[in-house]
This record gives C-alpha cells, sequence and structure tokens, in this order.
C-alpha cells in the first residue's frame, strides 16, 4: 500500500511579485515580538515619498502521499516579515507610523491562519499540488485585498483614530495584547 510522496515550498511576499526564490525567510510572526525600526533592512528607493514600506507574507510547505484512494497530506503555513525587503525613511519614521506596519505584519498572520483553517477543512485528491496553490493564490487576493482596505482606510496611519480602531480589530482577531 505505498503511493508517491511528493514535497514542496513556497515562500511569497505581499509586495513580491514573483514567489517561487523568496529569499530565506525573514522573521517568523510572534505575538511577543514587535517589529523596531532596526528590523528594516532595505534603502528606500531614492523616488519615494512614502514613509515607509513592509513586506510581509505567507509561506507554505507540504508533503503528500496518495495510500489507496486518499492523500495523507503534512504542511505548514506560516507568516513572516521579510528584513530585506522593507524600508523606512528616518526623517519621517515614527511610532504611529511603525505601529501601522506591524500591523501589516499582523494581517500576513491572520491571513496564514486563515489559509490553515480552510486547509483543515479541505479534502485532498491526487491533484494536491494545485489544490495547495489554489488555496494559497485565494488567501492571498483576500490579504491584499484587506490590505488595501487598511491602508486606504487609515490613510497610511495618518487617520490616528482609525489606526487604533485597526489595532484593536487586529488585536482581538489574534487574540493577543499589545502596549
Amino acid at each position: 500500500m505505498g503511493g508517491i510522496k511528493v514535497s514542496f515550498l513556497v515562500l511569497c511576499g505581499v509586495f513580491s511579485s514573483l514567489c517561487e526564490g523568496q529569499e530565506a525567510p525573514g522573521i517568523l510572526w510572534d505575538p511577543a515580538h514587535r517589529l523596531s525600526w532596526s528590523d528594516f533592512k532595505a534603502l528606500p528607493p531614492a523616488d519615494s515619498q512614502v514613509a515607509a514600506t513592509t513586506a510581509s507574507g505567507i509561506a507554505y510547505s507540504f508533503s503528500a502521499m496518495e495510500e489507496g484512494r486518499e492523500m495523507k497530506v503534512d504542511w505548514s503555513v506560516a507568516s513572516y516579515f521579510y528584513p530585506e525587503s522593507s524600508w523606512y525613511r528616518p526623517e519621517l519614521a515614527n511610532a504611529n507610523i511603525l505601529s501601522h506596519e506591524q500591523l501589516h505584519f499582523d494581517i500576513s498572520e491572520l491571513f496564514a491562519r486563515r489559509m490553515r483553517e480552510k486547509i483543515r477543512g479541505f479534502r485532498f485528491t491526487s491533484e494536491v499540488k494545485a489544490e495547495m496553490r489554489a488555496i494559497y493564490n485565494e488567501t492571498i487576493e483576500e490579504m491584499r485585498e484587506f490590505q488595501r482596505r487598511y491602508d486606504a482606510e487609515t490613510n497610511y496611519s495618518r487617520a490616528e483614530d482609525k489606526q487604533r480602531e485597526w489595532n484593536l480589530m487586529i488585536a482581538e482577531s489574534l487574540k493577543i495584547t499589545r502596549d
């Protein structure tokens, strides 16, 4: 009763247009870890007036083995912050902007959790690679739209009342406490 075992690892950043070939994961999301400006390692583009950019995203890996008519799938999903692709302008940086950037990372974790739930409820077939990719693509598209809405509603951190609302909403969704 053997089968063919396949393994895959996919790393993607929210702001990365290419998935395969993403550099090694950076900082794994952890409720106890808050980003600091020292985590942002990239240089800001000379032609941008944006205060900061967070590169964060979801990585997943899986291996599958067909046993009879069932697929046994071992998988993991995690969210990462990519320091080498994240940057800030020191002259524009403040605590409110850092909080805004932290929330982009927290939103990546929120959607990593949503992807885990989708996988838990999915019955895989011999097309596991395509099925996993479809779950991932759906999750990433939902996350990108959510991130866009977040930036729009908070006006990229300038609407401080809205920023506080989002901070509370995401903290509650993740069941974490923030200072």
